[in-house]
């Protein structure tokens, strides 16, 4: 990739070499970042844009109350069961290929979600993005980790990736909001097939294929096992927080999901080309990266989701205020996003990731502090604090599994990251969603879900340290 570092002039054999000089990066790595970065970004937009929408598509298109959640459903399912796959079809036969296929799907099937005329049509549409977005994300970050050489310009170009991850989030709770009371719910919508046009024009022109040099076959039984277990969990857990856990197929699917993915590593052990090594997954820095993944992303959007709740239905404040909240979170982890290379650079990853999660659940429980009269202002501080060491985690965790894999395996290492981005996205609110649900008030069941997040992330950066310090 063309990266351009300061030209040096002849100089005395005994001058220090300019080498100290940091590379920048040229103008078509920039473009590939851009590209990149926005791909992610629109990713994530997409999690979050349609949830204030719901009660209006809803009545719109005749989708019941519980029917309802299959809005979301329907597109974290694909998009969390298909990841590692999609990463190592993606290492054996083009990254660059399956990346523009992703966008095409992506873009394609949010014009079919805008203009969709009945539920089945929106939520084929919901689908389809899923599984595009489980080939973008995982086929864009091993882009990423092979255009950029490990050092000061990776860290660079993962520190603004993970700050667009978080802010797509964020932006996406507001400008849900805003556009379906200016422009009605199918805005939301649009605004994803129009981004994915704006992504798509400039990636051929600037993307170079990227695949093994070997052409191993694909793990089928290993495919079939890990996909198959992915989407029986993520369902049981998604359906689990609408309905909770006794219903028949909730528990049918959960065990399903549990033993397919025990299945699953039977299969790795036994497979001469595994869609998961295994014995990658014994290295501390994957095993204890992808934990400290796993937690950060679970604890942060469930403590967003009660947040939200406790913000409108115990304070009363409006959608907007409540959005202005949140706008000050995704500012600062913004800013996060700007340090955070820096921050690396000069203590580690390692120690990052585990100082992140730490600080991350301090700040989390500081919201125990939260009244029912008042709280606005120690929310919006403590939640936007969190977040900012949120990011830091998300940009700690990718370098730390990432570093030191060869580049023919960076599709399955990258997979692994953005499984458990997804997974940890998925299964956080089902898991702790219905604590809030639960208790004799929502106040009570906000406090609760704030100890246990915020204990959690404690135990997490202890143990990260912990494990990684011996590694």
């Amino acid at each position: 990739m063309a990266i351009e570092s300061p030209s040096t002039s002849a100089a005395p054999a005994a001058s220090p070499p300019v080498a100290s000089v940091p590379p920048r990066l040229s103008g078509r790595a920039r473009l590939v970042l851009f590209v990149l970065c926005a791909a992610q970004f629109m990713v994530a937009l997409d999690f979050s844009v349609l949830n204030v929408a719901l009660p209006v598509l809803g009545k719109d298109l005749g989708l019941s109350t519980t029917g309802l959640q299959w809005a979301i459903t329907a597109f974290a399912l694909p998009s969390g069961g298909f990841l590692l796959l999609f990463g190592r079809i993606a290492d054996l036969y083009g990254r660059r290929r399956l990346f523009l296929a992703g966008l095409t799907v992506f873009g394609g099937s949010s014009l079919l979600a805008t203009l969709a005329w009945d539920p089945a049509s929106f939520l084929a549409g919901r689908a389809l993005q899923g599984l595009g977005a489980a080939v973008i994300v995982p086929t864009g970050m091993s882009l990423l980790t092979t255009t950029f050489p490990e050092g000061p310009l990776r860290d660079r170009a993962l520190g603004i990736s993970g700050t667009l991850l978080s802010l797509g989030f964020t932006v996406g709770m507001v400008a849900g909001g805003v556009l379906t009371d200016t422009l009605g719910w199918r805005s939301t919508m649009g605004l994803l097939a129009l981004a994915s046009a704006v992504v798509l024009v400039p990636a051929p022109k600037v993307l170079e294929e990227s695949r093994t040099t070997d052409r191993p076959r694909l793990d089928v039984p290993g495919a079939v096992s890990v996909t198959g277990g992915l989407l029986a969990l993520i369902y049981a857990l998604s359906t689990a927080a609408e309905r909770g856990f006794g219903g028949a197929d909730v528990l049918v699917t959960l065990v399903l999901g549990v033993t397919l993915l025990a299945a699953f590593v039977v299969v790795e052990s036994r497979s001469a080309a595994p869609l998961v090594s295994l014995p990658m997954l014994r290295r501390r820095t994957v095993a204890f990266g992808n934990l400290g993944g796993l937690l950060t992303f679970s604890m942060m959007s469930t403590v967003v989701f009660v947040l939200t709740l406790y913000l409108q239905e115990v304070l009363d404040l409006s959608p907007f205020a409540t959005g202005l909240v949140f706008g000050v979170q995704g500012v600062l982890s913004v800013v996060a996003g700007m340090y955070a290379p820096k921050v690396i650079g000069r203590i580690g990853a390692r120690r990052t990731l585990a100082l992140s999660l730490l600080g991350q659940g301090l700040f989390i429980g500081a919201l125990l502090g939260l009244g029912t009269e008042s709280g606005v202002w120690l929310a919006t501080a403590a939640v936007s604090l969190a977040s900012m060491c949120h990011l830091g985690a998300i940009i700690a965790y990718g370098l730390t599994v990432t570093s030191g894999i060869p580049n023919e395996q960076q599709g399955l290492a990258t997979g692994l990251v953005t499984t458990t981005q997804q997974v940890g996205l998925t299964v956080g609110i089902p898991l702790l969603g219905v604590l809030a649900t639960t208790q004799d008030t929502l106040f009570d069941g906000v406090r609760t879900v704030v100890a246990v997040a915020g204990a959690v992330l404690l135990a997490a950066g202890a143990a990260v340290a912990a494990g990684l310090r011996r590694s």
